[in-house]
């Protein structure tokens, strides 16, 4: 008679911890209370601002490969020890070094003027003197695409794609298909260079958004470069009277061999399971026209104060806190590539992860890609998050950011953290990327959430799923 007694006394033990069956993850009635304590601290606590404002200060645009690069990494490592971080160490990454010396455009006929214009990544330079064609015009990449090579040979292609302002930014999915993409097919037809309506939501501000084209070494490519949006309205307008447009680029630009360059990592050590790890982050370079504020100085801060929050607690978590800072996400993940081919065996080590890579908005939705069997305790994550205004979508799958989905990929378990992305597009890989975009209340939210749902993880009984391809096709890379 006294083992059905026991099983009844087990199941209520596992039931009043949280936890839905024996064979569930759950996170410890403990850990979630220290996890809610965590959440409401970092919403006053101003850590991540002043991460924020001494990277976009001391160091500014940190463009892959180029002047600030070495000062970026440096202030790394050293930011990571001020914080008091047990391990700060960094990782090579290798990639193709691409410059931009000088870039100019103009209209030359019927109606000359000059144009707004930034030089894209990979873009080669014109030749000296510059580049003269017609210009050619479609309204989208699947017109660009369908269109007979012989209408594109030898002329600029313009495409006037415009975004529009969304909460999830799902536009940019289109904008920086037409820039990457749309550059790659251009060529392919022949096309003697290429230009698109910045990927960008601004409507009034004659700064134009630069970004990476699909070119790589040893491939065909053209000069390729984005028009401010009211420039491009002009083009448009000029293109409208029907008449032959002629277009004059000047870009000195382009790939000069490879750099090594490196991601920078920081730990806070776990007390019982060392060797297991939560992974967040952001990355460490930008484009070079602003100083990187949203883009991606606002992600390294709030995973770097969420991890300092946790430090600073009695005791340490059961499992390692890492933070890395990635090299060169903007010119093609050559940092999280790097990172995941060197800890894909690894990976069954990786309890969770995810990075911030959308600025500073509010985080307002959370996604992840788990085991069944940890489904409640992403319910219990979510539920601490509830009150920050996260709402907790159980049908989309978590991806763990740009960065960390490289991870996701080879089988890391993971969580998409979505951000208010409303106004993130106008000011996106532009000379507007500074630290006055970013709201320090905003901020503070995004850490409250980062350092509640990684202390959780941490703290969990039982693993969230990672494995060797454990998560392949799930649809987080759509």
């Amino acid at each position: 008679m006294r083992r059905p007694a026991l099983a009844l006394l087990t199941t209520s033990l596992l039931l009043a911890g949280g936890f839905a069956n024996a064979a569930d993850t759950g996170i410890p009635a403990t850990a979630v209370k220290t996890a809610e304590q965590l959440r409401d601290k970092a919403l006053h606590d101003d850590t991540a601002y002043q991460v924020v404002k001494s990277l976009t200060t001391e160091v500014g645009p940190r463009l892959a490969g180029g002047p600030n690069d070495q000062r970026a990494r440096d202030w790394a490592v050293a930011k990571f020890k001020a914080l008091g971080f047990d391990k700060v160490y960094t990782e090579p990454a290798t990639y193709p070094l691409w410059v931009r010396h000088h870039e100019s455009g103009s209209i030359v006929a019927p109606f000359p003027q000059q144009l707004v214009l930034t030089a894209l990544g990979y873009s080669p330079g014109t030749p000296k003197g510059g580049l003269t064609a017609q210009v050619v015009a479609f309204d989208s990449l699947a017109a660009l695409k369908a269109a007979d090579p012989a209408t594109i040979k030898g002329k600029i292609v313009y495409v006037g794609y415009r975004m529009q302002r969304h909460q999830d930014g799902h536009d940019y999915g289109m904008g920086s298909a037409v820039r990457t993409a749309g550059a790659v097919v251009a060529a392919d037809k022949g096309a003697a260079g290429y230009l698109l309506r910045s990927a960008g939501t601004d409507a009034h501000e004659r700064i134009a958004h630069t970004g990476v084209t699909g070119f790589r070494p040893g491939g065909k490519a053209i000069p390729a470069a984005a028009l401010s949006n009211p420039d491009a309205d002009q083009l448009e307008r000029v293109l409208a009277y029907g008449k032959p447009v002629t277009v004059k680029l000047d870009l000195d630009c382009g790939i000069v061999g490879e750099y090594t360059g490196a991601n920078v990592i920081g730990e806070i050590t776990g007390k019982k399971y060392p060797d297991q790890v939560v992974a967040i982050g952001g990355h460490l370079d930008s484009w070079d026209p602003g100083t990187g504020a949203i883009d991606d100085g606002a992600g390294i801060a709030i995973s770097m104060a969420a991890a300092k929050l946790i430090h600073d607690l009695p005791q340490r978590p059961d499992r390692t806190i890492r933070v890395i800072a990635f090299a060169n996400e903007e010119m093609g993940l050559w940092g999280a590539r790097a990172y995941a081919d060197k800890h894909a065996k690894e990976v069954a080590n990786f309890m969770l992860g995810t990075d911030s890579d959308l600025g500073a908005g509010k985080v307002y939705r959370m996604s992840a890609s788990v085991k069944p069997e940890a489904r409640h305790a992403i319910q219990q994550i979510a539920d601490v998050l509830k009150p920050l205004g996260v709402a907790y979508d159980a049908t989309r799958p978590g991806g763990g950011g740009s960065d960390l989905g490289s991870m996701h990929a080879k089988g890391m378990a993971a969580l998409t953290l979505d951000q208010d992305a409303t106004w993130y597009f106008d000011w996106h890989h532009t000379s507007n990327d500074t630290l006055d975009k970013i709201d320090p209340r905003e901020l503070a939210q995004n850490v409250a959430v980062y350092a509640a749902w990684t202390y959780m993880a941490a703290e969990a009984d039982g693993d969230f799923g990672s494995a060797p391809g454990a998560f392949a096709g799930d649809g987080a890379e759509d």
